[in-house]
């Protein structure tokens, strides 16, 4: 083992020191997007565990470049301003390119909706746990979890009172 090995190791393992609230920031993101797609693929929707751990994860990771690398750069420019949240802010126009992909149409009915929300919702979750607003973002989860058990509980009800008040089923389907 030679000097500069030495070296590069101190230099990795301080640099490992230095970069812990990063790398939790990508694990709590990853733990969040897993919990996201848990609920989906148990529902057998079209995006599942992998797709809501890679956007909340690529959010992170994007959002944590942006304003790391403003905080980097920003004092070899002096002249010039550097906005952190400038590369996070392009995500949301990836965000709205990956959700209409899984917007479908059916006839009159529309399908995926829900799923290119909450893969909206999950970028939402990857930027705010990459720009280590933790308290606010588990909160959003949080809040957004117990929304969904809401509304899933009064679907089924109201579902059940209409077959209650239309006990022949009626499929039909208007072509134009």
């Amino acid at each position: 083992m030679n000097v500069l090995d030495v070296i590069s190791i101190d230099l990795l393992s301080q640099n490992w020191l230095d970069n812990r609230e990063i790398f939790l920031r990508i694990i709590i993101s990853g733990i969040l997007g897993l919990l996201i797609g848990w609920g989906r693929t148990n529902k057998h929707k079209p995006a599942g565990v992998k797709t809501y751990s890679y956007v909340t994860l690529s959010c992170t990771l994007i959002t944590i470049i942006s304003i790391h690398s403003a905080a980097q750069y920003s004092g070899d420019f002096e002249s010039t301003m550097m906005d952190p949240m400038r590369l996070a802010a392009q995500i949301v126009t990836g965000l709205g390119f990956i959700g209409a992909g899984v917007i479908l149409k059916d006839g009159l009915q529309v399908k995926g909706l829900t799923s290119a929300a909450m893969i909206f919702f999950s970028g939402g979750i990857g930027i705010g746990i990459g720009a280590g607003f933790y308290e606010f973002t588990i909160f959003a989860m949080i809040t957004s979890m117990v929304i969904s058990k809401i509304g899933s509980f009064l679907e089924r009800k109201l579902e059940r009172k209409q077959q209650k008040a239309d006990p022949i089923p009626f499929d039909w389907e208007l072509k134009l």
